[in-house]
């Protein structure tokens, strides 16, 4: 074989330029991978080996966390055991995020129905601005408007002190209220057009099609929108620690104060010592937001899978 014809031998075994890069393409974006897998692991399996602390060191059992109803951790209860009983918490968290859905999900579908079939480009333009700058305020803000307005307005209005559940779900509603309808335009969009056209064509009219077509072809996705604002609403500490009333017991009506999840863990944290009981509970408290933001995901997860099938 002639040095010419090794020369071209081994230019043709030589990776090119472009093959180097997108060998090097691969390997960051594995590498980016494998990071983001191992800080997702480290954090859930921190707060797993923190949040179980309570139950082994602490001897603290699960019925007493979580149907006990009497929060105070330094203290403990007639039977001697732990007052860690986080049944008034978790009742706060989840009345909050329930009645927050069940108040935003129909504005939310009205709205995203509104900008994708009913208005002009204009409009839904406007409306999406509006959305956007709703997305964009900051947890604090609604907390300072919720307890400037809202905390009065139910005090006037029903009674009480004005802190409660009621006054939570009030600025909930509309914390979520732009992520459900953002999700939602998003679903009602990415029905096929032929669907519509179908449905004229067999002499529907435009409402007719909207409820019996558009809505249905697109409840995956706006299952999902929903199920996103929950977990939003579930993790939400700052703005529902500011009109909730901070008061770590079983709610008897909407608008006695209560405490959620998050707003004892942001309002405790700080306060406590590493190691010690309290800080545990607390620890244990973040192991149940953790579990719930979870399921929430594998409920999306759910919901795409089922969709995905029927289409």
């Amino acid at each position: 074989m002639t040095p010419k014809s090794n020369l071209k031998t081994q230019k043709l075994l030589t990776k090119s330029k472009t093959a180097r890069y997108e060998q090097r393409g691969k390997f960051i974006s594995v590498l980016t991978l494998a990071l983001i897998m191992v800080i997702v692991i480290g954090i859930i399996g921190f707060i797993l080996v923190k949040g179980v602390t309570m139950f082994i060191n602490d001897h603290v059992s699960l019925k007493d966390f979580f149907l006990g109803t009497n929060w105070n951790p330094g203290s403990t209860t007639p039977s001697g055991q732990p007052a860690v009983g986080a049944l008034p918490m978790i009742v706060g968290s989840f009345g909050v995020t329930l009645l927050a859905a069940l108040l935003a999900t129909p504005f939310a579908i009205g709205t995203a129905i509104f900008m994708t079939e009913l208005s002009s480009k204009k409009e839904a333009s406007f409306l999406q601005m509006v959305v956007e700058l709703l997305v964009g305020i900051p947890s604090v803000v609604y907390g300072f408007i919720g307890l400037t307005i809202v905390v009065p307005f139910v005090r006037n209005t029903l009674g009480g002190s004005g802190f409660g559940i009621l006054s939570g779900t009030f600025v909930l509603f509309v914390m979520i209220l732009p992520t459900i309808v953002s999700m939602t335009v998003d679903a009602l969009k990415s029905v096929p057009n032929h669907y519509r056209q179908a449905a004229f064509a067999l002499g529907a009219t435009q409402w007719q099609t909207i409820w019996k077509v558009v809505l249905r072809s697109a409840t995956p996705g706006i299952l999902t929108a929903i199920v996103f604002g929950m977990a939003r609403a579930f993790g939400e500490a700052l703005a529902v620690q500011m009109v909730i009333g901070n008061a770590a017991l079983m709610p008897h009506s909407l608008i006695s104060p209560a405490s959620t999840l998050t707003s004892v863990l942001t309002a405790g944290m700080g306060n406590t010592v590493m190691g010690s009981l309290q800080n545990n509970a607390l620890w244990s408290l973040a192991l149940v937001l953790l579990t719930m933001s979870l399921i929430f995901n594998l409920i999306v997860h759910l919901i795409g899978r089922k969709g995905a099938f029927k289409k």
